[in-house]
């Protein structure tokens, strides 16, 4: 009995971070997906439409192959790699990759997310407020431990980028609208300028 296969579809919003890895790896593997944007001003993700696509009510959301409905960025991510270069096959670099996807949630992600969405995006916050700060002294601790492992390695799981890479780009790249200087960090951007040239690369917001 054979199974239909579904055409990948990706619910998000135009300036979400999250999101914005998910198309780059979708862009960089040549994976059509049809993308249904949703609006946060509207309320769109309040829906109870969308909350019975994603109980979570965030964004990304991707319908897969199979028509089954997977939220959370870095389970997305695996999904799609699995099968490419992007998610090599042995354990011991699936290991590094893993390593480097709960880093970013857990250690990257809110540090540099709530900066540029308070301070660039709703401005309400100015760069200097204290808690502004406080992200940016632990984001800094962040952008120290990947400024070490890519002193050493072109990406950050080796030669090669993965997963990992395009977990940790878009924030990264971003960092700015944060009030993040990023200078002192040499491997860093040269690893930002690698990422933006690997055939497929796609920006936040299409020219």
């Amino acid at each position: 009995m054979s199974h239909s296969v579904e055409s990948l579809e990706l619910i998000d919003t135009p300036r979400s971070g999250n999101a914005w890895k998910v198309r780059l790896l979708c862009s960089y593997l040549g994976l059509d997906v049809r993308r249904h944007p949703m609006s946060i001003v509207d309320g769109d993700l309040n829906s109870t439409d969308f909350a019975e696509k994603n109980p979570l009510q965030q964004v990304p959301v991707l319908k897969t192959r199979e028509g089954e409905w997977l939220a959370e960025s870095a389970a997305i991510l695996w999904y799609l790699a699995k099968g490419t270069h992007f998610l090599p096959e042995d354990a011991a670099t699936q290991g590094k990759v893993v390593f480097w996807l709960i880093f970013e949630q857990t250690q990257h992600m809110v540090n540099f997310s709530q900066p540029r969405l308070q301070i660039a995006l709703r401005k309400l916050r100015e760069v200097n407020d204290p808690y502004m700060v406080a992200y940016r002294n632990s984001g800094h601790q962040a952008l120290r431990i990947m400024e070490r492992g890519l002193s050493q390695t072109r990406f950050l799981v080796g030669a090669s980028p993965t997963i990992a890479d395009v977990a940790l780009f878009p924030y990264t790249y971003m960092a700015e609208e944060g009030g993040y200087e990023l200078t002192s960090f040499p491997h860093i951007n040269a690893w930002l300028d690698r990422m933006e040239a690997l055939p497929g690369f796609v920006p936040l917001v299409p020219a």
